[in-house]
């Protein structure tokens, strides 16, 4: 059976810190869950990998495509690598309350801890309240004795860099910087194929039957970077009508599309698969492999052996493309 562009079913995740805008902003239906904090869109990991949601192979998993088509769905290099697992988890989330402070460990600590990869991932805000920020690393020269010190001492935000935040802001977090998305964003999420996450504060908060979540902060103590750096934002220059590089990283690289005109791309060159998020507005995607219409909201995974691709525009539309290097 020959691949096809591939639209997978969206899987919802109902969080203590979720809100409705999965609904307003992204036009995908949670129901019957009372909120949702993030969608995983694209899956491989055990528990949660990803279906098919239409065409001939409608309700395979994405582990199994794999399994039976190899480098013709996620590139040669890739599957020499990854094997069977996919190596990327792509998300949205709306945080209508802050998500706790947190790391992620490396692939080594990932490793010998967890037999799991790390998580280095990377953040495209979607929209933004007023005053809306995030935290991304220290804002200050920070050793393990200091970060010790304000952890014990409940003063942990004086030493967290605050970003505010606003719709097109890109973040890109290696694993082991410290982090959390702060309330009132709705975001895309590009991540190493990793669910470890190190819960270092949870404000205080209880669910609905009065627990606290763990914590591991003994666990994060090893996995933080202590680094200091004097931005943690990326920057990039938004090029119309055109691609505009974002992040490129041993675990993936992303640009930006965003046109109002018909745009040709040529993979030829990409041993690997290439996922579309789309972000903002309407494209027919057009495949020697078949057709797709995308709307904001919705991804595609173009196996990798679609070398051409052609992006029409309805009338406009803003794509992230990421792809392994």
């Amino acid at each position: 059976m020959q691949l096809y562009p591939l639209a997978f079913k969206t899987i919802f995740k109902d969080k203590i810190w979720g809100g409705q805008k999965i609904k307003t902003i992204l036009n995908k239906d949670f129901s019957p869950l009372p909120n949702c904090g993030e969608t995983w869109e694209i899956s491989g990991v055990e528990g949660n990998v990803s279906e098919v949601a239409d065409g001939n192979l409608t309700g395979a998993k994405l582990t199994e495509l794999i399994e039976k088509y190899k480098g013709k769905l996620v590139g040669e290099k890739v599957f020499e690598k990854y094997g069977n697992q996919f190596p990327l988890l792509i998300k949205f989330i709306d945080a209508n309350d802050d998500l706790s402070i947190q790391v992620h460990p490396n692939d080594e600590l990932a490793k010998k801890r967890h037999n799991s990869f790390g998580k280095t991932e990377m953040w495209y805000i979607l929209q933004a309240d007023p005053g809306a920020q995030l935290n991304s690393g220290f804002n200050q020269p920070m050793t393990k004795e200091k970060y010790l010190h304000h952890l014990h001492s409940n003063t942990l935000h004086e030493i967290l860099n605050m970003e505010p935040v606003q719709a097109g802001d890109v973040f890109f977090l290696p694993a082991g910087r410290i982090h959390y998305i702060g309330k009132g964003i709705c975001l895309a999420e590009i991540q190493q194929t990793s669910d470890i996450t190190y819960r270092i504060y949870d404000f205080d908060r209880t669910d609905d039957k009065g627990n606290k979540r763990e914590l591991h902060t003994d666990l994060a103590l090893d996995a933080i970077d202590y680094s200091f750096y004097e931005n943690y934002k990326t920057s990039y220059t938004l090029l119309p009508n055109n691609t505009s590089p974002l992040v490129a990283c041993p675990y993936f690289t992303t640009n930006l599309i965003s046109s109002q005109i018909p745009i040709e791309k040529n993979y030829s060159e990409v041993d690997s698969f290439v996922i579309y998020i789309c972000i903002e507005g309407n494209a027919l995607i057009e495949t020697t492999h078949g057709n797709v219409q995308l709307s904001i909201g919705r991804c595609l995974l173009l196996p990798a052996e679609i070398k051409t691709v052609k992006i029409q525009p309805q009338p406009h539309v803003r794509l992230l493309e990421t792809y392994l290097p």
